[in-house]
């Protein structure tokens, strides 16, 4: 599906903005803070509901105005996106609210590209969760699904496990029922993230090969409890009833980013210890690109790319060939931002098949700048 047409009004520093987009690259050129970034977070917010930066809607809105409205053309389909100081967020489809946001996620398969992707190897658990869990929400609505009653068992249960303690008064059977909440809901979402590693591994090594040009391999590995969650719960029941926390469940898993082979004993060496900025750097943007493909395979359509800010982080060979990459069939249509016109106007002068538009961007003004 294709952004044909993106309008916004009053959306962070854009008071109106009109943008007819091609099917191919479009680049969008400016200095920083002119408001490139702040293009691709309201196509970001027409696909998940939400900013991709900053996750207050009401920040969102353009200093001293009452709402925001953010209108994508996909094709002879429309999807809105309103935020109203007070009331709320409203999301639309062909003009049609829709009755919940997960209802609509999925619909705009979508991957953005960051220079905050690197928190994707040096931050949390939190962030790389985040991750495949946004993966899965767009490729199977059953684990979304599960991941939204999930939480809410969990706020439940962390919630009972705080009123106890201040009443120091602790209840077994009501801490059980929350458990087989957390169970029935937390099972599959173990399943759905062991086989989403076992496929997503093989396009991961493709796309960091290429990136890398190196022979180190790269993989994920899913570190979770071989046991029944209703066991790990048991287990920290203890924990929990002092902590006033739930220490066990999907909620605490992680995905150890690996690379290469330590020449001891020939175990893959953890990249945010023992991996170079560039060995870093090039395993995120794998991450991404692999990403692409894995949601391509499992929704029959390609998702919108968005590649922020990402050039000033490659060297210029680099450069091309992720160009190169992302012009070819293999992928859809692109949005990218970039602080050199001379620069992405000088690649696509050495590539005259890709079809693109570049795009002018000045402190909430956006103009046409080339085919």
């Amino acid at each position: 599906m294709t952004l044909d047409r993106l309008i916004l009004t009053n959306f962070k520093n854009y008071a109106e903005a009109d943008v007819d987009l091609c099917g191919g690259i479009n680049c969008f050129v400016g200095n920083n803070g002119a408001g490139k970034t702040n293009l691709l977070d309201a196509v970001y917010y027409l696909s998940f509901c939400k900013s991709y930066f900053n996750p207050v809607d009401q920040q969102n809105i353009r200093f001293g105005e009452e709402a925001f409205a953010l209108h994508g053309h996909y094709g002879a389909d429309v999807a809105s996106c309103i935020v109203r100081r007070g009331r709320g967020k409203e999301m639309r489809w062909n003009k049609k609210a829709c009755k919940t946001l997960a209802e609509h996620i999925g619909r705009l398969p979508l991957v953005m590209v960051s220079p905050s992707d690197q928190q994707l190897i040096t931050g949390g658990s939190d962030v790389r969760r985040r991750l495949v869990d946004g993966i899965l929400s767009q490729t199977d609505h059953s684990y979304l699904d599960h991941l939204l009653q999930y939480t809410k068992a969990l706020e439940q249960r962390n919630r009972l496990l705080k009123q106890m303690w201040e009443d120091r008064l602790w209840d077994d059977a009501m801490v059980s029922i929350w458990d087989e909440q957390l169970c029935h809901h937390g099972e599959p979402l173990f399943q759905a993230r062991r086989r989403f590693v076992a496929d997503f591994n093989p396009l991961f090594a493709e796309y960091y090969h290429y990136i890398a040009s190196a022979d180190e391999p790269g993989s994920i590995d899913y570190e979770v409890a071989d046991r029944p969650l209703m066991l790990q719960l048991a287990d920290c029941r203890q924990a929990d009833r002092y902590s006033q926390y739930t220490n066990a469940g999907p909620h605490k898993d992680d995905f150890h980013f690996l690379l290469g082979h330590s020449a001891a004993d020939g175990q893959p060496l953890p990249l945010k210890r023992f991996g170079s900025q560039g060995q870093q750097k090039s395993f995120a943007l794998a991450l991404k690109l692999a990403q692409f493909q894995y949601i391509e395979q499992h929704c029959g359509q390609k998702p919108l790319l968005l590649l922020d800010d990402i050039f000033d982080k490659l060297d210029l060979e680099r450069v091309r060939h992720l160009i190169a990459l992302v012009g070819s069939e293999r992928f859809g249509q692109v949005l990218l931002t970039d602080t050199q016109p001379g620069r992405v106007q000088a690649i696509f002068d050495s590539m005259p098949h890709l079809e693109h538009r570049l795009f002018d961007v000045d402190h909430g003004t956006v103009s046409h700048a080339g085919r």
